[in-house]
């Protein structure tokens, strides 16, 4: 199973039609939404290109591919605009290839983990910069960026499992990042 993880769209249509393009090549089986998909936050200022509806239409598109866990900034209101449900702490995928918790970072993350058995990967977003590491328990931490905001002085991301590898890559021409 192929899964593309994105997360911290923060209403900006114009990076998640570029991650869609990828996704159009990459040809994952599911889209992991790590939350914050339309509001943009009272930290980050109005981003360029701000357009929730036009950001939320797109999702809706491709809703029957999509599974999506609840950032710090999506609400119930967030909800009422998109088809799929957003609004879970959490969800996990169970591959051949991995066992996957995928949450928004904010609530559990490399600091605070939930129960989780060796081996599973935390997937999470909230902090805008691309991670991807073993812990000494065997948990691997995995942020694939922001598409949108990217901090720390990188360029937007995403992540890919192809089934077998797990990697971030650049939005702009989705090559290895790192």
């Amino acid at each position: 199973m192929k899964l593309l993880f994105f997360s911290d769209i923060h209403g900006v249509p114009a990076a998640l039609e570029k991650l869609l393009d990828h996704a159009d090549r990459l040809a994952p089986d599911k889209l992991l939404l790590l939350g914050d998909a339309l509001y943009h936050g009272p930290r980050n200022g109005v981003p360029v290109d701000y357009d929730t509806s036009r950001t939320a239409a797109l999702l809706n598109e491709r809703a029957d591919m999509l599974l999506a866990v609840r950032g710090n900034c999506d609400s119930e209101v967030d909800q009422m605009m998109l088809t799929f449900p957003i609004l879970a702490d959490f969800a996990e995928v169970l591959t051949d290839g991995g066992r996957f918790f995928l949450t928004h970072g904010h609530h559990w993350n490399a600091a605070h983990l939930p129960p989780l058995v060796r081996g599973t990967v935390l997937a999470h977003g909230h902090t805008h910069l691309p991670e991807n590491r073993l812990t000494d328990d065997g948990i691997r931490i995995f942020n694939p960026g922001s598409i949108s905001l990217p901090k720390g002085g990188n360029p937007p991301t995403f992540g890919f499992f192809d089934g077998n590898t797990l990697s971030i890559r650049r939005l702009d021409d989705g090559s290895l990042f790192g």
